[in-house]
Parts: C-alpha cells; sequence; structure tokens
C-alpha cells in the first residue's frame, strides 16, 4: 500500500491519461498467497483510481510500483503471476542456476522445507490442543470441539518456478544489459560455433547457422553475435564493440585472437583500423590444427601424443610459478611427516593445480615459444 503508508505520489499508468495523479478508492477485494522459502503467506493491495479516466489500478501492478523510487521499490516482496506470487527470497535462489541449482532441485528444496515447518507447526498445535482437553477433563474450562490440523500448502511444480525465473529476469534486464555490456579485456578471442545455431528452436530456427563470439581472458564472453555463415555480417558487431570502449574510456586491446585472416591487409584488419596498435594473431590451437594437417590426421593412432609433444614444444612454465607450486606441494607433504623427493612432489601436482597456474600465466606474464 505505497500511497496509504508512505504518501507517495502516484500517477495513472495508462498512456492516453496524460499522467493524472492517483487517489485511493479502498482496499481491494482479493489478496495473493504467496509462496515463501519455509511457508505460505498472503498479500493485500490497496486500489488506486484516477479522476480523469475513471479506471482502478491496483497498488501491486507493474505500472505503480515501476513509479516507486529504488528505496520502496525494493521493499516489494514478491513476484506475481497468474494465480500465485513468489517470495523474492525464492527468486533469488534461481538466479545462480547450474548442474546442482536447478527448478526441480529447488522445488524439492522448498517442499522439504514446508513439509519441516507444517510438521513443526501441526505438533505445536496438537501440543496446546492437548492442554485444552486436560483443562476440560478437569473442569476448568467448558468442554468444546478442536478441528483437524489443516493440510499442507502445496508447493508449486518446477514449470511455475521456471515462469518465475523468467520474470525475475525481464524485471532486471537493464541491469543484466548493464552488466554484459561492461566487460572489456586487452587480450580478444573471436571465434565461430555452430552449436549455439543449432539450439535454436521456434519461429527462429534455421533463421542462422553460426554463432560469432569475442571473449575475453578471463573466459567472459564481450560480446556475440547471429549470422547466416561465417565470418559474414560481422561489421555491426565490431563497430559496437569499438564504439563501447571508446566510450567508456577504455584502452583498446593489445591482441586479438582469431582462427582466421590473421596476415596482411584483411577484411578484419580493416574494421579493426581504429586500433592501429592492436596486434591481430592466429590462435594457438589452430596454428597447431595447420600444422598436423601437413603430416597427419586426427584419425591416426598417434595424432593424440603428437599433439601432446607438439604442445610441449611451444608452450613453457614460469619457472616463478612453478617454484612456488613445488615448494607448496612439498610443505604440504612435509605437514604429513614426508620428506618427498622432486619426483614425488612433480608426481603429487594435480592437472587442476597445473591448470591454474597456466590461467594465471594466460592472463598475466605468460609466455610462448616457437
Amino acid at each position: 500500500m505505497p500511497r496509504k503508508l508512505w504518501q507517495v505520489k502516484l500517477t495513472c499508468p495508462h498512456a492516453d491519461c496524460s499522467r493524472q495523479p492517483l487517489t485511493s478508492a479502498g482496499l481491494h477485494q482479493k489478496i495473493r498467497q504467496v509462496v515463501g522459502v519455509g511457508s505460505v503467506y498472503f498479500m493485500a493491495s490497496e486500489y488506486l483510481a484516477c479522476k480523469t479516466c475513471k479506471r482502478k489500478v491496483i497498488s501491486w501492478s507493474h505500472g505503480i510500483v515501476s513509479q516507486l523510487d529504488i528505496g520502496h521499490r525494493v521493499q516489494f516482496p514478491c513476484i506475481l503471476t497468474s494465480k500465485l506470487a513468489c517470495d523474492m527470497e525464492v527468486a533469488t535462489l534461481m538466479r545462480q542456476r547450474g548442474l546442482g541449482n536447478s527448478s526441480s532441485q529447488v522445488q524439492r528444496k522448498l517442499r522439504e522445507r514446508h513439509a519441516e515447518l507444517w510438521l513443526q507447526k501441526t505438533v505445536q498445535y496438537l501440543t496446546d490442543c492437548k492442554g485444552m482437553a486436560s483443562a476440560v477433563k478437569s473442569g476448568l474450562i467448558l468442554p468444546l470441539t478442536f478441528e483437524e490440523a489443516p493440510p499442507m500448502p502445496v508447493v508449486p511444480k518446477h514449470r511455475w518456478l521456471m515462469q518465475v525465473y523468467a520474470q525475475d529476469v525481464l524485471q532486471r534486464l537493464e541491469e543484466i544489459k548493464a552488466s554484459i555490456t561492461s566487460q572489456y579485456g586487452r587480450i580478444l578471442k573471436m571465434d565461430s560455433t555452430k552449436k549455439v545455431a543449432r539450439k535454436l528452436a521456434g519461429s527462429s530456427y534455421g533463421t542462422c547457422t553460426w554463432a560469432t563470439n569475442v571473449g575475453n581472458e578471463y573466459g567472459q564472453v564481450v560480446i556475440s553475435v547471429l549470422t547466416a555463415s561465417e565470418g559474414f555480417g560481422l561489421g555491426p558487431m565490431i563497430e559496437g564493440l569499438v564504439k563501447r570502449y571508446r566510450v567508456a574510456g577504455v584502452a583498446p586491446p593489445e591482441v586479438l585472437y582469431v582462427d582466421r585472416d590473421c596476415c596482411g591487409n584483411t577484411l578484419l584488419r580493416r574494421q579493426f583500423e581504429e586500433w592501429e596498435q592492436m596486434s591481430i594473431r592466429l590462435d594457438i590451437w589452430h596454428f597447431m590444427r595447420r600444422i598436423a594437417v601437413g603430416c597427419t590426421t586426427d584419425s591416426h593412432q598417434l595424432y593424440a601424443t603428437f599433439m601432446s609433444r607438439l604442445s610441449h614444444c611451444i608452450f613453457m612454465w614460469d619457472e616463478d610459478d612453478l617454484k612456488a607450486l613445488k615448494l607448496a606441494k612439498q610443505a604440504e607433504m612435509e605437514a604429513d611427516r614426508r620428506r618427498p623427493s622432486e619426483a614425488d612432489v612433480m608426481r603429487r601436482i594435480s592437472r587442476s593445480e597445473l591448470a591454474y597456474i597456466a590461467e594465471e600465466q594466460h592472463v598475466g606474464r605468460g609466455r610462448l615459444r616457437f
């Protein structure tokens, strides 16, 4: 009830009403059931009327909530759907979605939490009933009839949670756009793939065949575009990327790794003419593939061994980082009352630890040897 509680000045949200002020018109006759993390509660609202167009608006509608300042808007507790409403704490659980945090997993956790709290309240109610029954038996109070404990409210299915998640994303669309378009980097990588285009469904299916992505040294996607063919129609994407750096006042990237058109006065070089100091280089994986094509194929039995040896010929570990990792692993083994040799220390170093060093080299002071 923003107008009744905070005395906020609100205007009519209809486009043909020229933003006339709204007045209170009593309480709304219906209440909304809100699904929370552990229980279900109900939310009431007020009616707001426009003196000009004579139409009424419920204060929980999006046209009213969007008029509030950020301090009052964040106090709106839920996201409304057609019948139910979802508490913001539940919607927050859906934001970091992954393999272990799917909508089905969140629904099972909610159902378990609701069942646990419902059981606690039911036990408390039955305990109170037992005390009242003892008082009736002792003649302290008149006989009375106890009602059965109410059943546990049904927790909605995971598909409803997905609808809530979609509405939550739409409400934060501007914030998400700002977060995505604020990613930069000094080392960029541009590559194309068909896998994303194959996942399109509905009316958009078959409208494109390639997805071109530009990422930075941290693995973040800076910009992406869908095209009809590989390398075609990338001009607007490149113009937008260059403009983003220029408007934000960020220094242009130092290197751009690509899978083709890296040498000479190519079309790609001309499209990045504003970034004259940026070097365009061939990605190392495609560099290795070009070497392999000249001597073998990927169906050869020793192809994996050949590519592994070729990788060792190209890359080298940073001596300082590798030495620090060896000392840390040696100290860890000595804490277990062992005296390891250098060979033992190297055998105990896992691939994930070496991969972390490789990532630090790529971001920081990594070196390549040709």
